[in-house]
């Protein structure tokens, strides 16, 4: 359809304006989303907490739209099933199986979202990253020799991971080993007891490292929480 010259300039002068009011405008008309039993949990530190190694524009796009869309679109699966309401992620992703079969790709897909990322936001921190010290350094060691040994075998499994997906670091009664999984598959539906994870999904870098994951895997090293991994170890029994 052609526009004559006063539609045009018309046309031209409401996208300038539109333009111009930037991420103020484009937040005010999202739709609000649905309400439900679980809610997009805060992050526990500013978004530009760790700069250099992972920046603060996509830590904000990270958390406040990838994260969010994972609860908005949980709790929307989740509407009319009364029964699930009172139900944990935890006690969702433990059980996958016993939920209704409509609805068990869902809480896969968008409960595991929402589940690893929660610890995602914990695994990391300011002025993180070093060598584990303590019960996480000996468990390390006991399981792979070293910690640079075990440093080589995650940056291998999360370089390797095809797509997008997690490296995981989990512990179980015969120690701690490294495994990886799709999409947002959370480890905790089989059984796995997570400690330690890399998101390697695009969305994760993509701002700072473009196609570089190798380099964004080495700069998250530099933020790794080893203190939360080492409460993760420490409650291992409860698998949660």
């Amino acid at each position: 359809m052609k526009m004559n010259r006063r539609e045009a300039i018309k046309t031209t002068a409401i996208m300038t304006a539109v333009y111009a009011a930037g991420p103020t405008l484009v937040t005010a008309v999202d739709p609000a989303p649905p309400s439900g039993p679980f809610k997009l949990p805060p992050l526990p530190y500013g978004f530009d907490a760790l700069e250099p190694h992972i920046d603060a524009r996509t830590m904000e796009l990270h958390h406040d739209k990838h994260h969010a869309t994972y609860v908005a679109n949980l709790n929307k699966a989740l509407a009319g099933q009364s029964s699930l309401g009172g139900k944990s992620i935890e006690d969702l992703l433990k059980n996958l199986n016993s939920l209704p079969e409509k609805i068990q790709t869902a809480v896969r897909n968008q409960g595991g979202g929402h589940y690893n990322h929660s610890l995602f936001w914990m695994m990391m921190k300011k002025d993180g990253g070093g060598e584990p010290t303590n019960e996480v350094k000996t468990a390390i060691e006991k399981s792979f020799g070293g910690f640079s040994q075990f440093k080589e075998k995650f940056v291998e499994a999360a370089t390797k991971v095809f797509g997008s997906g997690w490296a995981w670091l989990v512990a179980g009664s015969g120690g701690l080993k490294i495994i990886s999984a799709p999409n947002q598959d959370a480890p905790l539906s089989q059984g796995e007891h997570v400690i330690l994870g890399l998101d390697v999904w695009e969305h994760a870098y993509y701002l700072k490292y473009q196609n570089r994951r190798p380099e964004y895997i080495a700069a998250w090293f530099n933020v790794v929480n080893w203190d939360f991994v080492r409460e993760r170890l420490a409650n291992r029994a409860n698998n949660r």
